[in-house]
């Protein structure tokens, strides 16, 4: 244990440097300090997340660095703590956080200030999501997190961002609405909300189908799933690029982070009947998104549906609820936090140069830009799944995880992965390959010291995990061991009292 509160530290120090952002002058010089003052707050909340990996027992399954305060008069507690489950969230959120604000560098030329002060606020509320141990709290991080997001697509998006901010605002608070709902049922049925108390609490048959039902309509539409995945590509299109990398590395993040922490260790009954029913919209997602994608003339609509596709491998791998689909299923997450943010920002280069997203705008990039297509290809292949890359390894873990429960699902899962070839190297054939004959792209030029200081990283743990993906899955295995014994145990328990 540490003896000061490091989670707090790390969840609240970005509101910190909001602070001093908020206190400069709004001029040139304000906007230029509040660039520094950011990325310099971004950087210390990520050396100091990393005292978490570096003090984490990775042997125990129990929530560690623990915070416990009196908070909303006794009944609800100021708690937090992370196990092996979220502290790879709370790493992924503090280390894709300076990549941001250095994309957003020359990218963002008007309202600077609130640009980086919205930025810093959001990075409190993911951190804070990942890390509360009480569902209020946790409710309030979650929710909270829309307000920056709603801001940051609306105010620096494009011509659209109005509409888009509105329909992603509208369709997450709606689902949320019923999961406040649920929190507050399970909180007369067990008479707390402190959420290892409640992992341990046997909710009733009853309580746990429609609380189910309540905590999917959220974390449904956070993932997207299929058929609540249409404001996803809407978004994309109209958020600057370092909204886009947050969006899909991070925020998307957050459903599967509930599946795992709420749904299916709480209402272990209700997910193991209606895991049919997450099979089905899985499989949906993965071909019917991945379709859909092939047919797309804009790079980040394509990717956008890409986004879609590879999250349906990941709540198949969780319902699977077997070592290997739960491990995959959480490790897919962190690959595609990597791999989708870093194809966003490969989006956000050529468009900081042509301000164009058409597909039919490029071709023949590699004769002016090979750095960038190297750094691309790579991105483009994990996204394929090529071994090697970390993109196979979460794919392959939950691919082989369902078909130890379900052959048929794992089948028809496998041709997302063919669909993805197809529709990522086509895209990349379309801007890459060809002979240079647009004369707008002649004198086009390729990534500076800046983009190469951002894609660099991504491109380094892309194949390092691809090919040594050991660290990220031993952080996680004594949790997600712990997880599925607590779940075959309440379920077989009511097996056992059927049958008697």
């Amino acid at each position: 244990m540490i003896g000061w509160p490091i989670l707090s530290v790390v969840t609240f120090l970005p509101i910190a440097g909001a602070i001093f952002i908020a206190l400069l002058r709004d001029d040139e010089a304000g906007a230029r300090n509040a660039r520094w003052l950011a990325l310099w707050t971004t950087l210390i909340t990520f050396a100091i997340s990393l005292i978490l990996i570096w003090r984490f027992d990775p042997t125990s399954a129990e929530f560690q660095f623990l915070e416990k305060r009196p908070w909303l008069g006794g009944a609800i507690t100021y708690s937090m703590g992370v196990d092996g489950i979220s502290l790879p969230f709370v790493i992924l959120t503090t280390a894709l956080m300076p990549i941001s604000i250095l994309a957003s560098w020359s990218a963002i030329q008007h309202r600077v200030r609130e640009y980086m002060i919205a930025f810093l606020v959001l990075e409190t509320l993911m951190v804070g999501t990942f890390c509360a141990l009480d569902l209020v709290l946790f409710y309030l991080f979650f929710e909270g997190g829309l307000i920056p997001m709603f801001l940051i697509i609306g105010i620096w998006g494009g011509p659209r961002r109005v509409y888009a901010s509105f329909k992603f605002f509208l369709y997450t608070l709606l689902g949320s609405v019923l999961m406040l709902l649920a929190i507050m049922a399970m909180y007369w049925n067990a008479g707390t909300t402190d959420i290892p108390t409640l992992l341990q609490h046997a909710f009733p048959r009853n309580l746990q189908t429609w609380a189910w039902f309540a905590f999917l309509a959220s974390f449904a539409v956070k993932m997207p799933m299929w058929p609540v995945h249409t404001w996803l590509p809407d978004a994309h299109v109209e958020a600057p690029t370092a909204g886009s990398v947050i969006l899909a590395a991070i925020l998307l993040k957050m459903g599967g982070y509930g599946f795992l922490r709420f749904s299916l260790p709480m209402f272990p009954q209700a997910s193991l009947e209606l895991a049919p029913l997450i099979y089905a919209l899985s499989v949906i997602a993965i071909v019917y998104t991945s379709l859909v994608a092939l047919m797309q003339e804009d790079v980040k609509k394509l990717i956008a549906y890409s986004s879609v596709a590879h999250m349906g491998f990941v709540t198949m791998g969780l319902f699977a609820m077997t070592a290997q689909g739960v491990a995959g299923g959480i490790f897919q997450m962190i690959s595609h936090g990597i791999v989708s943010a870093a194809l966003f920002l490969c989006v956000g280069v050529i468009y900081d140069r042509m301000h164009t997203r058409e597909i039919a705008a490029y071709g023949g990039l590699v004769n002016r830009m090979p750095v960038y297509a190297f750094a691309f290809m790579v991105f483009t292949l994990a996204n394929v799944g090529l071994p090697g890359t970390s993109g196979f390894i979460g794919e392959f873990l939950t691919l082989l995880g369902t078909f130890r429960v379900n052959n048929w699902v794992a089948t028809l899962a496998t041709l997302g992965t063919i669909l993805s070839a197809a529709y990522a190297l086509w895209l990349y054939r379309r801007v890459i390959f060809g002979r240079l004959t647009k004369s707008s792209l002649m004198h086009i030029r390729d990534i500076g010291w800046r983009e190469m200081l951002v894609l660099a990283p991504l491109v380094i743990l892309t194949i390092v995990f691809g090919v040594y993906p050991k660290p990220v899955l031993d952080v996680s295995a004594v949790s997600v061991t712990q997880l599925i014994d607590n779940f075959q145990h309440a379920v077989g328990g009511v097996r056992a009292a059927a049958l008697r």
